[in-house]
This record gives structure tokens, C-alpha cells and sequence, in this order.
């Protein structure tokens, strides 16, 4: 994520007692992925070692915050079948649940009747909402993020999650179609 008026880091390291995710997009290009995602294309292997210099940051975020106490869930809304992109993201995932994150996937199909944010987000402690603005092509936008701490938007994104994660499928039962 490139360095904004916003650090994610702090928000993250501020939560005490949730922070969730909500990734909707199909097909991310944000560069900090490039060339772990481009390695992943040509050997259809992905790097899996928590202590990788890739993953080793990650990691440590989240296993500090479980530690802590907080509740840690990504959910993922996909199409399928589920483009090369889904399919990095699944095969590296392993990493995020070692690290405490519980992971679920919802095919775009089984979402059509929800009422879902115009963009990701993250929701930390059910009050502060960060969106993640992308570009078409998937890149981060400019700005990148944006914090909202209305409580009507924090409630409304997560009971949105909310109904997500209810139906969601949790990744070790998830299979990539």
C-alpha cells in the first residue's frame, strides 16, 4: 500500500477488538504484488513462508493484533470461475489464516441479493471505516484511501460485512472453480 496522510499501520495497531476486511475486486495490480504475482504466473507456485521477506511484515501485524485480542477476518467476494489473480490470492491465503486471520470466500453469484460498499474496505473496531480506492486496472487510485467515522457509514459496512461473512464459505472448505 503506498505511503498516504493515512497509515494503515497505525489504524491497525490502534484496533482492540476487530478489523475486517472486505475485498471485492477480481484482479488487483498494485505493485507491491508485481513480482511475487508475476512469479506466481510463470510457476504457478507461491511464495507460502510466513518469514518470507514478503509475507514477514504481514504476519507480524496480525499476529501481534490476535495476540492482543483482535478478531482478524477477510472476506472475499469473487466471480467464478475465478481469474488468475482469485487464484494467487487463494494459494497464498494459507499464510493469512497462519497468522490468525480467519478467511472466508463468497462467489459474486450467492451476493447478488446483498447490499455491498462501492469499494473495499477495512473496518476497524465496528467505528472507523477505511475504503481502499483502486483504479480500473486495478491499481491504487489516488487518493488511495479514505477514512470515515460517521457511525450511520461504520454500521452500515458492517452489517454489510456482516451479511457477507454469514454466507461466505470459510477457505479451507472454499475449492477455486
Amino acid at each position: 500500500m503506498p505511503q498516504s496522510a493515512l497509515n494503515f499501520d497505525e489504524l491497525f495497531e490502534a484496533a482492540q477488538r476487530s478489523a475486517v476486511h472486505l475485498e471485492m475486486r477480481d484482479q488487483y495490480a498494485v505493485g507491491d504484488e508485481a513480482d511475487d504475482f508475476n512469479a506466481y504466473l510463470r510457476t504457478g507456485e507461491r511464495d507460502v513462508d510466513p518469514f518470507s521477506e514478503y509475507w514477514a511484515p504481514w504476519t507480524a501485524m496480525i499476529s501481534a493484533a490476535v495476540a492482543r485480542g483482535v478478531v482478524v477476518r477477510r472476506a472475499r467476494i469473487v466471480s467464478e470461475p475465478v481469474t488468475d489473480y482469485i487464484r494467487y490470492e487463494h494459494a497464498g491465503t494459507v499464510v493469512n489464516v497462519a497468522a490468525g486471520e480467519q478467511v472466508r470466500w463468497l462467489p459474486r453469484q450467492h451476493a447478488v441479493d446483498l447490499l455491498v460498499p462501492g469499494a473495499d474496505l477495512w473496518i476497524f473496531d465496528g467505528a472507523r471505516v477505511l475504503f481502499n480506492h483502486f483504479t480500473g486496472d486495478g491499481n491504487w487510485a489516488d487518493p488511495d484511501m479514505e477514512l470515515r467515522t460517521e457511525p450511520s457509514i461504520a454500521k452500515q459496512c458492517a452489517d454489510a460485512f456482516e451479511s457477507i461473512w454469514d454466507r461466505a464459505i470459510p477457505h479451507e472448505q472454499y475449492e477455486i472453480h
